[in-house]
């Protein structure tokens, strides 16, 4: 009755760890929404920055590819992670004019971006130029 006991409490454990390494995987799994392959680069002025966990993203109204002003959804990393590297909740204003460049969506139809950097045209201050990532 203990071996089976001992089995049964190995088992479970074994499929909790396999369970929480895949539910992992699956969040930060960048490829199955961005093309990991391609870089794109938008400008425009900065309308919305949301600085928290487990993503921090910023929205941005540049035009797209046809030159059509579009409202881009940018996802960037952690607070926590980007506060590691310097970055502030003040460290972009809403109204500046940035450069952002990053992987695109796989759908052409949505306009976002996983960020990889972004830079304040006014003053050159920026994230993702010197090294900086969330990955």
């Amino acid at each position: 009755m203990q071996t089976v006991k001992k089995i049964t409490m190995a088992g479970l454990a074994v499929w909790g760890l396999l369970t929480t390494l895949s539910v992992a995987q699956a969040h930060h799994s960048f490829s199955a929404s961005y093309d990991l392959e391609k870089k794109a680069e938008i400008k425009g002025k900065l309308v919305q920055m949301n600085f928290r966990n487990p993503h921090s993203s910023v929205m941005v109204i540049a035009p797209d590819a046809k030159g059509v002003e579009q409202r881009w959804g940018i996802e960037w990393g952690g607070s926590t992670a980007l506060e590691r590297q310097g970055l502030t909740r003040d460290s972009f204003k809403i109204g500046d004019e940035v450069i952002v460049v990053g992987q695109p969506s796989r759908d052409e139809g949505d306009h976002r971006l996983r960020m990889q950097s972004i830079r304040r045209t006014s003053d050159n201050f920026g994230w993702g130029q010197k090294g900086e990532s969330f990955d």
